[in-house]
C-alpha cells in the first residue's frame, strides 16, 4: 500500500519575494468604461486588492493558521495528493470527504473542520489534482470518473470502508460521481446539484421560471471562464502562472459573481480569505492545470446513471444553477432538500453554520 506522508504547507520565500515583485511592477490596463462590475472586476478594486496583497497580507500567519490541521499526502496512480484529514474524538464519529471545485479550494472548508469534528465527523478534504498543493497530472485522463475513483481508494487507504460523500462545483460531479460508483460511500450530500429542465416545458412554474432566467444568464453573461478552459486551458494558463494580478483578478470576479454578496466579495469574505484561496493557485502555479480538468470534462461529468444511494441536498439561493428538486428528481435518490434562507456557490466559505446543520442533520442518519 502506497505511504500515507504527513504534510505541512510551506512556501518558500523566494515565492513571497517575487510575488510582491511582480505585484509592484503590475502593468495596468485602462479601467472599465462602466460604473459597476459588468465588464469584469473594476480597475480601482484591482488595485485596493493587489495593494493589499503586496504589503498587507501575512501569507506567513495564513499559512500558520491553515497549518492547524492534519495534513497529509499519498500517492494515487502515481499523482500526490494533497489533504486534510482531521479527525473527531468522537467513538460514533462518521467519516467525511468534502471536494472542493474551481475556483476554489481546501481553504473553503476552514470555518466547517472543527464544528463537523464536534458534530461527529472524520474530515477529508482533499486537493483535486491540479490544483493547491496536489499533483499536477503529466498525461491525459484525470476527469471526473477517474478522481471519484481515486477518492473512494483514498477513503479505503485511510481505513475507512463506509463513508459519506459531499461536494460542490467540480466537488459536486466527483461526489456525484462517487454516488454512482458507490464503493465504499453510503449516501452524498451536495449544494449544486445536476439536473435539466425536460425538453418540454409549457407552463413553468416561479421557481422553474426563476430557475430558466439564472441558466440564461448563466450561458449569456457567466461561462466565458469555462469555455476558455474547456477548450484552451494551455494559452490560458501562461497569463495566469506570469501575472498574479491577472489569477487574483480571473478568481475574485467569480466570487463576486456567484457569492450571495449584494454587489461586493468583501460583504461576505475578508481580503485575507479571498487572498487565502488566490495563494492556492498562485504560490503552486496551477494556473493552467487546474483550468485543465474542464478540458478533461468538456464531454462529460462522469457517468450518467441514476445516483441510487440516499441523496442530500441544500439548495442556496445564489447558486450558479438553481435546479428545483423536480428536475433533479431523475439523476437522485433524493431523501433530503433544504431550501437555504441565503448564500451562494461557496456554500462552506460563505454561510458555514447552515452548511454544517445541514450536513450533520443528513449524515447523521448514517452513523
Amino acid at each position: 500500500m502506497a505511504r500515507i506522508q504527513p504534510f505541512q504547507i510551506a512556501v518558500p520565500d523566494t515565492t513571497l519575494v517575487d510575488l510582491r515583485e511582480r505585484l509592484v511592477r503590475t502593468r495596468w490596463p485602462d479601467a472599465e468604461t462602466v460604473d459597476d462590475w459588468s465588464q469584469g472586476i473594476p480597475l480601482a478594486y484591482t488595485r485596493e486588492l493587489a495593494a493589499y496583497w503586496a504589503d498587507g497580507y501575512d501569507w506567513r500567519a495564513r499559512e500558520a493558521a491553515l497549518n492547524r490541521f492534519d495534513q497529509f499526502s499519498t500517492d494515487i496512480d502515481g499523482l500526490p495528493i494533497h489533504f486534510v484529514h482531521q479527525r473527531s474524538t468522537r467513538e460514533d464519529a462518521f467519516p467525511l470527504i468534502i471536494t472542493h471545485g474551481w475556483p476554489g479550494s481546501i481553504v473553503e472548508f476552514a470555518k466547517v473542520i472543527a464544528p463537523l469534528n464536534d458534530a461527529g465527523f472524520h474530515v477529508v478534504c482533499p486537493a483535486l489534482p491540479g490544483y493547491g498543493f496536489s499533483g499536477k497530472p503529466t498525461e491525459t485522463g484525470w476527469g471526473v470518473q477517474r478522481i471519484a475513483e481515486a477518492w473512494d481508494q483514498l477513503m479505503a487507504r485511510l481505513g475507512y470502508h463506509r463513508y459519506g460523500a459531499q461536494g460542490g462545483d467540480w466537488g459536486a460531479a466527483v461526489t456525484t460521481q462517487i454516488g454512482r460508483n458507490v464503493g465504499n460511500c453510503v449516501a452524498i450530500h451536495t449544494n449544486m446539484p445536476l439536473g435539466n429542465p425536460p425538453k418540454k416545458l409549457t407552463d413553468p412554474t416561479e421557481e422553474q421560471r426563476l430557475a430558466l432566467t439564472a441558466m440564461d444568464h448563466y450561458r449569456r453573461w457567466d461561462s466565458g471562464y469555462f469555455r476558455q478552459q474547456s477548450t484552451r486551458p494551455q494559452t490560458l494558463g501562461y497569463g495566469l502562472v506570469d501575472s498574479p494580478v491577472g489569477q487574483l483578478a480571473w478568481i475574485v470576479e467569480k466570487f463576486w459573481s456567484w457569492m450571495d454578496c449584494d454587489g461586493h466579495p468583501e460583504n461576505v469574505l475578508t481580503k485575507d480569505e479571498l487572498l487565502d484561496n488566490v495563494m492556492f493557485y498562485w504560490a503552486t502555479g496551477t494556473g493552467a492545470s487546474s483550468a485543465r480538468l474542464y478540458w478533461e470534462s468538456a464531454t462529460s461529468f462522469g457517468g450518467r446513471d441514476r445516483v441510487t444511494l440516499p441523496t442530500g441536498v441544500a439548495a442556496f439561493p445564489k447558486e450558479i444553477v438553481r435546479s428545483p428538486r423536480e428536475w433533479c428528481e431523475e439523476n437522485y435518490t433524493i431523501t433530503r432538500w433544504t431550501t437555504m434562507p441565503r448564500g451562494g456557490h461557496f456554500a462552506a466559505f460563505e454561510q458555514p453554520e447552515l452548511f454544517v446543520e445541514d450536513v450533520s442533520a443528513f449524515f447523521g442518519d448514517f452513523r
